[in-house]
């Protein structure tokens, strides 16, 4: 086998693997079903549980991560946009042609640490950069994804929006609610006792998470 041919399988491999993680969020993983653990690796220091605790190098980030390797253009990449705050590229490995993601130029290791300034910057872009994405390649849809932590599938612990363009029987993933695995809501009692913890921790993001319960 060549050497070409073996990156092309490998290339192949990764793209299944991270179609997979993506996926993850809306179809649920029976017991003894697929473990992602084993390749849900950061290029960040970190768990993705909480701060990054590696030093960063004073302007905002993080040398062993990817991300802060391409928006410091020490790594390559196809940028699609950039600014102050954050930048466009395609994704690597993309699941559909003109996959791309939105990445803050400082280091977040999550959605949760990232400043409420960088996201409402980084959110503002979606409409521009999704409708320009969807012209180039003749998508009318997309998804906008966010894979935070662990179970999440998140696999770059640097915060990152997937913007995937969509068109009709792409067969990427289905968009029938029957395939969602979704669940009636539960008794009004237990919604009505979930509104009220959720709420308690709207208003005090501190407070301690085994002091609100609700019903199993």
């Amino acid at each position: 086998m060549t050497t070409t041919e073996v990156g092309v399988i490998d290339a192949t491999s990764r793209a299944h693997r991270r179609m997979e993680v993506l996926c993850s969020h809306i179809r649920r993983v029976e017991n003894g079903g697929t473990s992602y653990s084993s390749f849900l690796q950061s290029y960040c220091h970190g768990s993705g549980e909480g701060k990054v605790e590696a030093s960063l190098n004073g302007s905002g980030k993080e040398k062993d991560c990817i991300f802060c390797r391409i928006s410091s253009g020490e790594s390559p990449s196809f940028k699609i946009y950039e600014d102050d705050v954050c930048m466009c590229i395609l994704d690597s490995h993309p699941l559909i042609r003109g996959h791309s993601l939105l990445i803050p130029k400082s280091h977040f290791s999550s959605l949760g640490e990232t400043s409420t300034a960088v996201i409402a910057a980084m959110f503002s872009k979606v409409p521009f950069l999704s409708k320009a994405i969807m012209k180039a390649t003749q998508c009318d849809s997309f998804n906008l994804l966010v894979n935070n932590g662990v179970a999440a599938g998140q696999v770059v612990f640097h915060t990152h929006l997937h913007i995937i363009p969509r068109r009709r029987d792409d067969k990427l993933w289905t968009t029938n609610n029957n395939k969602f695995n979704r669940k009636i809501l539960k008794t009004k009692q237990d919604a009505d006792a979930l509104v009220h913890c959720i709420r308690e921790y709207v208003s005090l993001p501190s407070k301690d998470g085994d002091s609100c319960e609700t019903l199993e």
